[in-house]
């Protein structure tokens, strides 16, 4: 964590814990800025609140913080969330990264879905297999 940057509520990153932690394998880490989770060393979903002045590199216009989930997407689903509009953003740095502004009127059965399907993209195809059994 960077000091002084501000940090996400502890009740989104507990709520994206749920779906993060109950894939196979996935561990839980504090990041640069927020928590991460991780399937070995590639981050599955990322919560960490985004600032005015770093707002931009998220692809979004911010007059205050706002706490964002980052996954992976890929094929149609990356580029239709790419191109919906708030609350999904676009971060600049990574192709296959999108974000999504948390709040209020989260749908957090989509978070897990989001967050199960990156889940998907990046973990081995062994484990993989093991979703299909639930």
């Amino acid at each position: 964590m960077v000091r002084g940057r501000p940090e996400p509520d502890p009740a989104y990153v507990a709520r994206v814990a749920t779906y993060a932690l109950a894939l196979p394998e996935v561990h839980e880490e504090d990041a640069w800025t927020g928590v991460r989770w991780r399937i070995r060393q590639r981050t599955v979903a990322h919560v960490l609140m985004t600032t005015p002045d770093r707002a931009t590199e998220y692809g979004v216009d911010l007059a205050a913080p706002a706490p964002l989930l980052t996954f992976r997407a890929s094929g149609e689903e990356l580029l239709a969330l790419s191109l919906s509009g708030p609350p999904y953003v676009k971060p600049r740095w990574s192709p296959t990264v999108v974000g999504l502004l948390l709040g209020e009127d989260t749908d957090w059965d989509e978070v897990g879905e989001l967050v199960t399907e990156s889940y998907r993209l990046l973990a081995p195809q062994r484990l993989v297999r093991l979703l299909q059994d639930r």
